[in-house]
């Protein structure tokens, strides 16, 4: 490109923002058009039961050995499962809206096309970006925990024994992770193989993990006291706040359900299996994540915990089942490659989508004519992950997952009531986006207000109020049906189970610490320059040479 037309694209940068930032495109462009930008078509192979063993084998097994050592430690305490319950429902809620915005567009780009088609580019792009940060840098944590429990099943307690420890680098980025680089690896070229076998593998490691879940919340019972749960300092040490703290932290534990809505174009029959196997994977979870968290402080105090394999000290040190140790060591580890796996292949998709949209090089919406599968995007983002795995320590990146999950949950839940209840042409938004506004306004000030001493109660009961109300006035006086007939399937009794994610999102962000809202204001900042710099004009230019195109087109026809 000449000089001269960087300049000019430069100087025509608020011209285009203008044109580009607020542009939708409909449900059947997404399937269509946007569609065949990738060439070859994913390959529709997978069953309704695909789908659910996806959403378990994402979720189970990541978060949970990860996260509720250091939570029932230093943040809720034996309370933890409250936490977990906490963050269930939140997550179950956000998977009703996923449930109905992928049986409304059944394509891979999950929550960047179901916010660019309802608030236009940039917000899809925003949420995007950060659903694609908060994969991998999940994936990279996972993937050294993972280092952890396999040392554990070969009775290694040092936490960097399988590390190489390089001096004159930073603290926290100092202990090279060989193991997790190799898992994903292995893992990538597994993913570019086939997607099915990719599932079918998942299946059978998620059926053993079942079985593993099984045994250490019997085990953990069996061999626990009930008197662990409220010694030394009681069920809540840390309070109210503590296990609302800790929920938000825990909230990375249900990263995973969304990657089932990014399988939607290789799915059979979309509108059966997704909300089956989005919103079940989800229940199913829950209820292992609260047993498995009172199994591990039953068997000692939380004191006593331990953050690196918690479950493999407990036994270990306090049970005194050395072997036991081992198996849990081993089934942790095999639970944290399926939920890898399923990780990864959903981060591919998102990145094949938003460059389908011509937001990020058009090369990574590539799609392998033989394989079914978005090469060029697993390829790229796993040696992202690898190079996170390779050197970033686990602390640094847990609550800046968090608020990026969190912020994308409470985008989707806001953008399923604006595209049930506006049709553009037909009704004009301002009512919709002004309940949104004061909604989302009240739940901030419910949830400020419980950092507030002295007024705290008034203040909580007046938001909470204020929710209610004009939720309820919201379902009185909204015209649901003008947005045009309801799919195949859809989110029941709305806009209430919406209405209450967006609550609770915005509630558990507001219980994140200063620290990761700084970081995670640096990236969306570098969201912000991208967009600008890079992907406005690239949509620019692609809108302009199509509509060049369209133009010849027709001149041919009439000569």
């Amino acid at each position: 490109m000449a000089l001269r037309d960087v300049l000019l694209s430069i100087a025509q940068t608020p011209h285009r923002l203008r044109r580009r930032a607020l542009v939708t495109w409909t449900p059947a462009q997404e399937l269509n058009e946007v569609r065949d930008r990738s060439g070859a078509r994913m390959k529709r192979r997978l069953e309704w039961y695909d789908l659910v063993g996806l959403g378990v084998g994402g979720m189970l097994g990541a978060g949970v050995f990860v996260t509720t050592g250091k939570v029932a430690r230093d943040t809720a305490g034996p309370a933890v499962f409250a936490s977990y319950v906490i963050a269930g429902v939140s997550a179950l809620l956000s998977s009703f809206c996923y449930a109905e915005f992928a049986v409304r567009v059944p394509v891979a780009g999950g929550a960047f096309s179901y916010l660019r088609v309802t608030f236009g580019e940039f917000v899809g792009f925003f949420g995007g970006a950060n659903i694609l940060m908060e994969y991998v840098l999940s994936n990279a944590a996972v993937a050294r925990s993972f280092t952890d429990y396999l040392a554990s099943t070969f009775g290694v307690t040092e936490p960097n024994a399988w590390r190489i420890i390089v001096a004159g680098i930073a603290e926290g980025y100092n202990a090279l992770d060989v193991p997790a680089v190799a898992l994903i690896v292995l893992i990538t070229v597994c993913l570019c193989y086939s997607t099915k076998e990719s599932s079918m593998l998942n299946m059978v490691l998620t059926v053993f993990h079942l079985l593993f879940f099984a045994f250490i919340i019997v085990a953990g019972l069996w061999n626990g006291s009930a008197r662990n749960l409220v010694r030394p300092h009681g069920l809540a040490p840390y309070g109210v706040r503590g296990i609302l703290d800790g929920a938000a932290i825990v909230y990375f534990s249900y990263i995973g359900y969304d990657s089932a809505s990014t399988m939607a174009e290789e799915i059979r029959d979309p509108a059966r299996a997704l909300p089956v196997g989005i919103a079940g994977s989800v229940l199913v979870v829950s209820a292992l994540y609260c047993l498995m968290s009172v199994a591990l402080c039953v068997m000692l105090p939380y004191t006593e915990i331990t953050e690196t394999a918690p479950f493999s000290s407990a036994f270990r040190e306090k049970v005194g089942w050395r072997w036991a140790s081992s198996v849990v060591g081993a089934g942790a580890s095999l639970g944290i490659v399926a939920s890898l796996l399923v990780a990864m292949l959903g981060q591919a998709r998102y990145l094949c989508v938003i460059a389908r949209a011509r937001l990020v090089p058009s090369w990574l919406a590539k799609v392998h004519p033989s394989t079914g599968t978005p090469m060029n995007a697993t390829i790229f983002l796993g040696f992202c992950t690898a190079s996170l795995a390779l050197f970033t320590e686990l602390q640094i990146v847990f609550e800046m997952i968090s608020i990026g999950t969190l912020l994308v949950f409470y985008l989707v839940a806001n953008a399923l009531i604006y595209h049930r209840y506006v049709k553009v042409g037909v009704n004009r938004p301002l009512h919709v986006l002004l309940f949104l506004l004061v909604l989302t306004l009240s739940s901030l000030g419910f949830s400020l207000s419980r950092k507030i001493d002295g007024w705290c109660r008034w203040g909580m009961a007046l938001f909470g109020a204020i929710s209610i109300a004009i939720t309820t006035i919201f379902h009185c006086t909204a015209r649901q049906d003008i947005a045009g007939p309801p799919s195949e399937w859809s989110v029941p009794l709305m806009p209430w189970p919406a209405a209450a994610s967006v609550f609770l999102n915005v509630f558990l962000i507001t219980t994140l610490k200063m620290r990761s809202y700084l970081r995670f204001s640096i990236w969306s900042f570098v969201i912000i320059v991208f967009y600008v710099c890079y992907g406005v004009h690239s949509t620019y230019s692609a809108e302009e040479n199509d509509i060049n195109a369209m133009i010849h087109h027709s001149n041919l026809d009439i000569s």
